[in-house]
């Protein structure tokens, strides 16, 4: 009688734990940045894993030899955040979106008037040698008084190996930008036909 009883709460107990796995396998979380006490953003380690959704190039032969960002911007978004995007079309707090630089490459077949190089494809751009990691994180509750509560870090523009943790710009260095001109809650995603798909555009 007492291992019948046994038996009938063990499997209570199993019924109620796969009942919890599978509750919080269906809850949505945002895996978010880590902070530090003084307020910086440690740096991602596995961003080039995250989803990759483009990399634009502004060349400086095509902006009088003076482009504002003349690298090439690999950008990644962080899996939970790219998921809850798709889902629901809107940037969830903890999103975070890694940008990491890229110069021209350089060389024998490259020519100095544009920058373009000869490759078996054709005459292009192709990437270099990493150069910078930038890192934008939305938080309405811990950035409250930025705009949209979105802020915006760097790790450095020289190259690896990065900083390790970085502060966040001032809002006018970049907020002002962002507000003004991306398509979507401060995100340039009509740079993106990966974004833009998920959106039916």
């Amino acid at each position: 009688m007492k291992l019948t009883h046994y038996a009938t709460a063990t499997g209570i107990v199993a019924f109620v734990l796969a009942g919890a796995v599978l509750a919080q396998s269906s809850a949505e979380t945002i895996t978010e940045a880590v902070f530090n006490d003084d307020g910086s953003i440690n740096v991602p380690t596995d961003y080039r894993r995250w989803v990759f959704i483009g990399s634009p190039l502004t060349p400086n032969a095509l902006n009088d030899g003076e482009a504002p960002f003349p690298e090439f911007h690999n950008v990644y978004v962080e899996p939970s955040a790219f998921d809850h995007f798709a889902k629901t079309g809107e940037w969830a707090n903890g999103t975070q979106i890694a940008k990491e630089l890229v110069m021209i490459r350089e060389g024998d077949n490259c020519t100095e008037e544009d920058g373009a190089c000869f490759e078996v494809s054709g005459n292009g751009y192709f990437q270099g040698e990493f150069v910078g990691l930038e890192l934008t994180v939305k938080d309405t509750e811990r950035f409250s008084s930025e705009p949209g509560g979105w802020v915006y870090y760097s790790f450095g523009h020289e190259g690896e190996p990065y900083a390790e943790t970085a502060q966040a710009f001032p809002a006018e260095s970049c907020n002002a930008c962002h507000e003004s001109n991306a398509d979507t809650d401060f995100v340039f995603t009509q740079f993106y036909p990966v974004l833009r798909a998920l959106q039916g555009n």
